[in-house]
């Protein structure tokens, strides 16, 4: 039994104590330790490490339900934890819509592999050396970027991430597990170039950007990442203007995984669909046929698991199919929505789930078919993937990454937002010049719908969430119509 589990265990304890038999009580411990590399101006200027170990506690005591939280986890901080709640709990109005606890149920695990994917064949996304790396370690891979971009001014950070977990309630659910995580991100800019864009000032800078995430801080190769983000900055000199209009794309990985995002927490969140705020219109073609995307925190396809396997109430994680072939097939759920759908929880409570909505954190955009003939050659400013759609564009864009995105419409779900560190135009299957960002106000399910995905790449990469905790894997995107709404000078 892992610490987290007997520090929830205690916690069980004295709820029976302190509140009764009749209390209903979930305890979720979390021990995490996050260590973090930064860089600017081509130098390391910071690194920090945390490690907190965090006790959760939601009761529920006639009828009423209150939530407490602490790290002093010795037996004094325990018991005031404990008692703060049980008094929230009785001075709270009613709570109509609890759900209820999570029976007991296993893991979906292998025999073979504790923790792991039933079908992934790996230990539970767990490696040791990520856990424990130094900063030591993450400084080589911030040198090797910095090394790669070859003079170009540099920034980013490197990070690793170590969560160790525990589930107790007092039906009985008790459950662990554990995970580690790598990644890097960092740019490269390209100052003082001239010919910049009407509206940009001169000497403006470009930059171009290497991502990515792991299990592993061993796979995070930052001369590969350093190497594109410099590539990609010196290929944004002298960019042009493009009017507004309707425009053909590819959008890398680094750009879809934005979309992956805005689908997961405005789409798929089944608080959002009880409440007909979300597109999802479960059995209903709602994408082109060749899209299939997972919600896969158990990991597969011999990828090892992102995320753990439970959530917040102790149900157990599972993969689950969110589109199909183009049809809606589900969105997810904890007990308090899929008590609201008439539904079962999918394992996706989360200490904000009740408030903002249970979401899919490890979303992957399934990956298409290899082209027969191959992948052209092509600059190495443009990710491999996208390569074969830049190939056979007549005349539209190249886009790298989307952000400051925003949406406008939940239930359109309508973003708008803008493109960042390399835009290109393409004529003809060739990158003829780079482009300045542009403004885009999109629908999303739109741009994926039926007849308008051209292609999807043949591989997906696994990149980070802004906000901490999710994974995207994503693949190129080949797209018909792209809605962009303005450019530098307005």
């Amino acid at each position: 039994m892992s610490a987290e589990l007997q520090l929830a265990a205690k916690v069980v304890e004295l709820i029976r104590e302190l509140a009764g038999r009749s209390a209903e009580a979930e305890v979720m411990v979390r021990h995490h330790a996050l260590a973090l590399t930064r860089f600017a101006n081509s130098a390391i200027h910071q690194n920090v490490a945390e490690a907190t170990t965090g006790v959760r506690l939601r009761l529920h005591l006639d009828g009423r339900t209150a939530s407490g939280s602490t790290t002093v986890t010795g037996a004094q901080g325990l018991r005031s934890l404990v008692e703060r709640t049980i008094a929230a709990a009785r001075v709270t109005p009613p709570d109509p819509g609890w759900a209820g606890l999570a029976h007991p149920a296993a893991l979906h695990i292998s025999a073979g592999h504790p923790g792991s994917g039933e079908h992934s064949g790996l230990a539970f996304g767990f490696d040791e050396a990520t856990a424990r790396a130094t900063p030591a370690e993450r400084a080589e891979r911030v040198r090797a970027f910095v090394d790669a971009a070859g003079g170009l001014e540099t920034a980013g950070f490197c990070r690793t991430e170590y969560l160790s977990a525990a589930f107790a309630n007092t039906a009985g659910q008790a459950v662990e597990g554990r995970t580690a995580e790598a990644a890097m991100d960092g740019i490269a800019r390209n100052a003082g170039f001239t010919g910049a864009p009407s509206g940009l000032p001169g000497g403006a800078s470009r930059d171009g950007v290497g991502r990515l995430s792991a299990s592993r801080l061993a796979d995070l190769d930052g001369a590969l990442l350093g190497a594109r983000a410099a590539a990609k900055a010196r290929a944004t000199a002298d960019a042009v203007e493009l009017p507004p209009g309707q425009y053909e794309v590819v959008l890398e990985p680094t750009a879809v995984a934005d979309l992956l995002q805005n689908f997961s927490v405005f789409g798929f969140n089944g608080k959002s669909w009880a409440e007909k705020q979300s597109f999802a219109e479960l059995g209903k073609a709602q994408f082109d046929p060749s899209v299939t995307i997972v919600d896969d925190p158990l990991g597969s396809r011999g990828e090892p698991a992102p995320g753990l396997p439970f959530d917040d109430e102790g149900t157990p994680a599972r993969s689950l199919v969110l589109v199909r072939d183009g049809v809606t097939q589900a969105v997810t759920h904890d007990r308090t929505s899929a008590a609201q759908a008439g539904a079962e929880s999918t394992g996706h409570a989360a200490p904000t789930s009740r408030s903002w909505g249970p979401f899919p954190a490890h979303l992957r955009l399934e990956a298409g078919a290899a082209p027969a003939d191959g992948i052209p050659d092509g600059p190495p400013s443009i990710a491999e993937s996208a390569r074969p759609f830049v190939a056979r564009m007549r005349r539209g864009l190249l886009v790298t990454d989307l952000w400051y995105t925003r949406v406008l419409d939940p239930k359109t779900l309508v973003v708008t937002g803008l493109t960042r560190n390399g835009v290109w135009l393409v004529e003809d299957g060739e990158v003829t010049r780079p482009v300045g960002n542009l403004r885009f106000t999109q629908s999303y399910p739109r741009a994926l719908g039926p007849g308008r995905v051209l292609g999807i790449g043949a591989e997906s990469v696994l990149l980070p969430d802004n906000w901490g905790g999710a994974h995207y894997a994503a693949p190129a995107l080949h797209l018909a119509s792209w809605n962009i709404t303005g450019n530098a000078s307005g």
